[in-house]
Order: structure tokens, then C-alpha cells, then sequence
């Protein structure tokens, strides 16, 4: 994301801003257009039926993707990328999910179930989530096929090739787990169908303080760092201490001491 030099901003007198901000509202309002007739080809893709039975753990027990519902008949799951033995989960991960809670009250009133899932244990999802203050639904798909079949864990056959499958492409990627969100709906005799699926800047979307940073002047300010969020931090490491190192590439987390969990161990 490109941003602009603070020193060369143009300086003009209120008639001629008001003019200039009229100019840049009509593409404002043809992108709006533009994104509604997107929203709508999104609802208009065909569905795949969901054959297969996923069982998570969940903090009552053992929960089916039916049961993920919470009674609603569309379900939004969030592919958090958080693997067995990691000491934590992702920032960029953590980034989006900072914006969660705030929303689940009024998805429900659409008729929209959202929540998390990841291969951490339930435990290690538990511990981390109370360290951030979350309260979102999130269940641990870690004795499921879930993330492999939605392309957001490493199996043993990507490992050995260095290359996995993601965003609906072969390439690499720097983590045993990979972001994304993915949308199923329920029809009324019970079927589940997997209706989309996004990943990478796909998200952008889902992430209300990229938002309000495209509105000022510096925008994102990610220029020039190899690693576009390499600025993002869990949102309590934002200390005295804070810096960026623009040459940074993204790190997985580290395994929490003494962890002997296998990355990919059910492929």
C-alpha cells in the first residue's frame, strides 16, 4: 500500500478542496457500485454440499460443524492461524480478531453464526484467547481434516514439496498455517453447504482499523516493509519498546517451550 510523502501534500484554498473532494467522491461513489454488483456475484456463486462430518472441540465438549451453527443457518468461520505447540497465536490473526466481538451481537440478529477455528489445542486456545479479552466462539479443529480441506494447514506432502496449496493457487508460504475465512450455510432439513471461502488480501475487508487508516493522510504506512503487517503487534506488545523493522519477513510463532507437537502430524 503506497503512502504519501507528508512534505509534498499540496496546499490550496478551501473553494478549490471542495472541488477537488467532489472529483474523488464520484469515484468514491462509482467504487461503492462497483463493490455492491461484487457482493452480489459473491451471493450468486453456486454452493457445494459439505459431505464430509467435522467434530471439533469446543468449551462444552465435542461440537459437529452443524453444531458451530449456534442455531443460525449461515455460519462465517474464521481459519485463525494458530498451529499445535505455538506459544501463541498470529498478529496479523489477532489483528483481524480484535475486531470480532463487537460484531457477533448484530451478525446473530442476521441469522449469522461466527467463530473461530484453528489446530491448536482447546487449551492453547483458551489460555490465549483470555490473554487478548476475547469472548468470540472458537473451537480447536486439531483431530479433524477442517484446515486441510480448506487449505489453511500444511499437510505432510506440502512440507516435503516446499509449496502448499492456498488461495486457489500453488506457491509458498512462510507458515504451517495460512489465514482465511469461509462461509456455509444450513438449509432447514439440516444439509450443510460451503457457499465461499477467501484468503490472503482477501480479508482486508475484515480489518476496521485498515479502514480508518485508508482515510488519512500516511494511510497504512506499510511502504517499504518487506512484509506489509510486519508493523502489527499483539495489541498488547504496543510498548515504550515498539519498532518496526522494515526488512522483517514474517515469522511463525514460536512452539511454546518443551512443545514436541508435530506441525503436520495428522497427514
Amino acid at each position: 500500500m503506497a503512502t504519501r510523502a507528508m512534505g509534498n501534500t499540496k496546499v490550496v484554498t478551501p473553494a478549490e478542496w471542495v472541488a477537488a473532494r467532489k472529483e474523488l467522491l464520484k469515484k468514491e461513489k462509482e467504487f461503492s457500485r462497483l463493490r455492491d454488483q461484487l457482493s452480489q456475484q459473491r451471493r450468486e456463486l453456486p454452493w457445494e454440499k459439505v459431505e464430509k462430518t467435522y467434530v471439533f472441540d469446543g468449551p462444552k465438549g465435542k461440537e459437529t460443524l452443524a453444531d458451530l451453527f449456534g442455531g443460525r443457518s449461515q455460519l462465517i468461520v474464521y481459519h485463525f492461524m494458530f498451529g499445535p505447540g505455538w506459544a501463541e497465536g498470529c498478529p496479523s490473526c489477532s489483528f483481524i480478531s480484535d475486531h470480532i466481538d463487537g460484531s457477533v451481537p448484530h451478525l446473530a440478529a442476521r441469522d449469522v453464526r461466527l467463530a473461530a477455528v484453528s489446530r491448536a489445542p482447546l487449551a492453547q486456545i483458551d489460555a490465549f484467547r483470555k490473554r487478548m479479552g476475547w469472548r468470540f466462539h472458537w473451537v480447536s479443529s486439531n483431530d479433524s481434516d477442517f484446515n486441510y480441506d480448506y487449505q489453511v494447514s500444511m499437510t505432510k506432502e506440502e512440507l516435503e514439496k516446499g509449496e502448499v496449496y492456498y488461495n486457489y493457487s500453488t506457491q509458498k508460504f512462510p507458515s504451517e498455517e495460512r489465514p482465511g475465512t469461509s462461509v456455509f450455510c444450513k438449509d432447514a432439513a439440516g444439509n450443510i453447504f460451503h457457499t465461499y471461502s477467501s484468503y490472503a488480501r482477501g480479508l482486508d475487508i475484515l480489518i476496521g482499523a485498515y479502514n480508518w487508516l485508508d482515510l488519512t493522510p500516511k494511510g497504512r504506512d506499510e511502504a517499504g516493509l518487506k512484509h506489509g503487517m510486519a508493523w502489527v503487534r499483539h495489541h498488547d506488545k504496543y510498548d515504550e519498546g515498539y519498532k518496526v523493522d522494515a526488512k522483517a519477513e514474517y515469522v511463525q510463532p514460536a512452539k511454546a517451550s518443551g512443545s514436541a507437537d508435530d506441525c503436520c502430524g495428522h497427514h
